[in-house]
């Protein structure tokens, strides 16, 4: 299975074991550590004074409708003094630490939602934390750190990692993005995001194609129809011949309208299953198709479609881009994931930034949890590799449940 982390790209934590042993003479990352040590205490210091005068003046004036407001600009300070010391911890410390999503206040309408969100902010309250805790501490490392200097010079490698150890540990867990639930907010709101664009693009597609196919071929059909009428007594030959175009009209018009029926979600897939679906969609395509399913239930109906349109989609590229000979389909479940790959034998470069669409499909993919694995070398072949979460056709989901092909 593709593993999320490498998909998302997201950055992860720089833990100690990256770092290089202590040792004597004195390595650059020893320095970075004595320089953070020695350095903390004038950060600290301007921290802890903002933090108290902020709270203390804040508090005090909570009683009056002045108060609120103070405090809730004092925890945006907060939240900017907390980037400089996690810009400090990266760059003398080794230690990566995630940037919090931004407060989600500033999105809010009115001034009562948006200081009520600000002071529910927990990133802005563990940052005024760190800063009252953190001075203490920034002033004993600048005692112990300078003595050594003097009479433990031998030692200072191995007490500087220690004591840095202590400050990782205080900026990972109070400047850290909130937890796995905060971050996982501003994934969904990324996500809804692209939900509704998507549909909003849906709408319009639906909209054009009825608009310049379906419905201008059915106003000429009835423009036809009344002039066949009008002929119909004076000229019957000539109004034979405009009904029977008109005949001609009405079966391309259905087929326009089955056409764009199906784009929209085809029968076959809803009453029998991505099987058949998938056959249809195959010989449509202008390269021969083989396709292996392996699935002994039928996922949700709309993870089902996802899959289908995923499918479709990269049929579509194939036909257009791709100068392939064959291709593959393949679907499996394995664990609680739904299984789509996609090969053929062309000439490869697929990339999500070259016009075929892979980067919208990638997005809508990622909208219901899902991931999209690109190898396409110059010269082929190509294999694109789609993740879903399974969820059953009464929308439970089940973990560690493992069906059909488990492996690829």
């Amino acid at each position: 299975m593709i593993s999320r982390d490498t998909a998302r790209g997201s950055s992860a934590w720089r833990g100690e074991e990256s770092l290089p042993p202590p040792r004597s003479p004195l390595s650059a990352v020893t320095w970075g550590e004595c320089a953070y040590l020695l350095s903390s205490w004038v950060p600290g210091l301007i921290s802890f004074v903002y933090v108290l005068t902020w709270f203390y003046v804040g508090a005090l004036s909570a009683l009056t409708v002045v108060g609120l407001p103070v405090l809730a600009f004092g925890l945006l300070g907060c939240r900017l003094l907390g980037r400089v010391e996690r810009m400090r911890a990266r760059a003398l410390l080794a230690v990566e630490v995630d940037e919090p999503s931004p407060t989600r206040a500033l999105r809010r309408s009115g001034f009562v939602s948006w200081l009520w969100a600000v002071l529910k902010d927990p990133v802005g309250w563990r940052s005024a934390l760190f800063g009252v805790v953190h001075l203490p501490w920034a002033l004993l490392t600048l005692v112990v750190t300078l003595t050594a200097f003097f009479v433990a010079w031998p030692a200072l490698p191995w007490l500087t990692r220690c004591l840095s150890h202590v400050d990782r540990a205080l900026v990972r867990v109070l400047l850290s993005p909130s937890d796995e639930l905060e971050r996982r907010i501003a994934e969904l709101e990324s996500d809804r995001v692209s939900v509704t664009d998507t549909a909003s693009a849906d709408l319009r597609r639906i909209e054009r194609d009825l608009h310049d196919g379906a419905q201008a071929r059915l106003v000429a059909l009835a423009m036809d129809l009344g002039l066949a009428k009008e002929k119909l007594t004076e000229d019957p030959e000539t109004a034979a011949r405009m009904v029977d175009e008109a005949h001609g009209e009405v079966k391309l018009a259905l087929q326009e309208l089955r056409d764009l029926a199906r784009g929209i979600h085809p029968a076959v897939l809803t009453d029998r299953g991505l099987g058949p679906a998938l056959s249809s969609a195959a010989a449509r395509c202008t390269v021969p198709v083989t396709i292996d399913i392996d699935l002994t239930t039928r996922p949700a109906p709309a993870i089902e479609g996802i899959a289908y349109f995923t499918t479709t989609e990269l049929l579509t590229n194939i036909s257009k881009h791709s100068h392939a000979h064959h291709a593959t389909i393949d679907i499996w479940r394995t664990d609680n994931r739904l299984m789509l790959q996609v090969t053929d034998d062309g000439h490869g470069g697929a990339t999500p930034t070259n016009g075929t669409g892979l980067a919208g499909l990638a997005e809508r993919l990622t909208a219901v949890d899902g991931l999209l694995a690109i190898d396409s070398p110059h010269g082929g072949p190509t294999t694109i590799t789609a993740e879903l979460p399974w969820r059953d056709r009464d929308g439970s989901r089940h973990e560690n449940k493992r069906e059909g092909k488990t492996g690829r």
